[in-house]
């Protein structure tokens, strides 16, 4: 089945003029499905790493919001262990006027500042309440371990 004309215009737009700190890349047989990397915002527990993630137009697309997935291991009070995001833009604030660069500079914006308010972590949520300070540290951490070039 062919693509639609707007998911063809988004892709190229993402190649011809990519986001800073952020690839976006269709598969070749598939390209309602993109392997993404996001690099760390400077001045977060994040900096330093690329995170990979899985983004995925549905079919009902840009009526519903893409699935987005993070594949990197990360200690975020709103990234669960299976990589799925606590975002409102995916969720209830979708709006077709959205687009794939949009929901990737808010993923990006979302690892500059966690929310642990709202969380999808719980676990990871109440240590960032308890012990910012700790759990900052242990997302840097796990930044060098998992998210760096020389990491496993």
């Amino acid at each position: 089945m062919a693509l639609p004309k707007r998911i063809i215009k988004e892709t190229e737009r993402l190649v011809s003029d990519p986001v800073p700190g952020i690839t976006a890349v269709p598969h070749e047989d598939n390209l309602r499905y993109f392997d993404v990397t996001v690099d760390g915002p400077s001045q977060s527990p994040y900096e330093g790493g690329v995170f990979k993630l899985e983004l995925f137009l549905p079919e009902e697309y840009p009526m519903v919001a893409p699935k987005v997935r993070f594949l990197t291991k990360i200690y975020h009070p709103n990234i669960d262990k299976l990589g799925r995001i606590c975002l409102d833009v995916l969720k209830t604030n979708w709006s077709p006027a959205l687009q794939i660069r949009t929901i990737l500079l808010s993923v990006q914006a979302l690892l500059g500042a966690p929310n642990p308010d709202d969380p999808l972590a719980n676990d990871v949520a109440q240590r960032w309440k308890e012990d910012e300070r700790a759990a900052i540290s242990t997302a840097q951490e796990w930044t060098k371990n998992y998210a760096q070039e020389d990491a496993a």
